[in-house]
């Protein structure tokens, strides 16, 4: 009864927190920065002043897509974030670029949920069917749902080793944000807000995570012997 009440409170704070995000870069992109930096603008310089050369912005589609990839060098921003003149645009650009430093800087918990992504994309492969034939068959091959559950923990460790690569980028983004004077005084602390609704989807996400383990780690406990 317990672990469906944690479900149903992470699902609740899950819904009102990206909720709270979308209208939140919704809001901040109606606020314009004085410079007249786009998003574009405001990762290239920030590549720039961090000495990165290697590194290319490039735009792609829907909304909240962006992302940096270390295989290929890229910082891919969503079509509102890099054309956008405004609050929103600059601080989702800085912290995208903040991966980019992350990885041009060797930061050990980037290094280390890089290194776990072929392991992360096998697990997230078969885990879910693992899983299920491992519930089903719980009393006469317990085995395989201790698989599952191994499976399903290397999910959660990527879940957790991400919280500290997403914190810390939004922590080089605003710094350097406020060091390079694109936002200041009140839109310096919008950014913020921006950026931390951003954080806390990470920490639902590794939240939920754990307590899908603990629920199957449950199942797998108070099986008949």
């Amino acid at each position: 009864m317990i672990i469906w009440i944690i479900f149903g409170l992470v699902a609740l704070f899950s819904y009102l927190i990206q909720s709270g995000l979308k209208k939140r870069i919704e809001e901040y992109s109606k606020i314009t920065i004085p410079n007249g930096m786009t998003g574009k603008d405001v990762a290239e310089k920030m590549l720039h002043d961090h000495g990165i050369r290697d590194v290319k912005v490039e735009t792609t589609s829907g909304f909240l897509t962006d992302h940096y990839n270390p295989q290929t060098k890229v910082i891919n921003l969503s079509r509102d974030i890099y054309y956008g003149n405004n609050v929103s645009a600059a601080a989702v650009a800085a912290h995208e670029t903040g991966h980019a430093v992350q990885h041009a800087q060797s930061y050990a918990f980037l290094k280390l949920r890089s290194a776990l992504v072929p392991s992360v994309s096998f697990a997230s492969k078969w885990v879910q069917w693992v899983l299920l034939l491992g519930v089903l068959m719980v009393e006469s091959f317990p085995m395989l749902l201790l698989v599952g559950i191994c499976l399903f923990a290397m999910t959660t460790l990527f879940s957790l080793v991400t919280l500290p690569v997403e914190i810390n980028a939004s922590a080089r983004a605003l710094a350097w944000l406020e060091g390079s004077h694109i936002t200041a005084g009140e839109t310096q602390v919008k950014a913020k807000k921006a950026l931390s609704m951003a954080a806390y989807t990470y920490v639902i996400a590794a939240l939920s995570s754990l307590a899908t383990l603990f629920y199957y780690v449950m199942i797998f406990m108070n099986r008949r012997d």
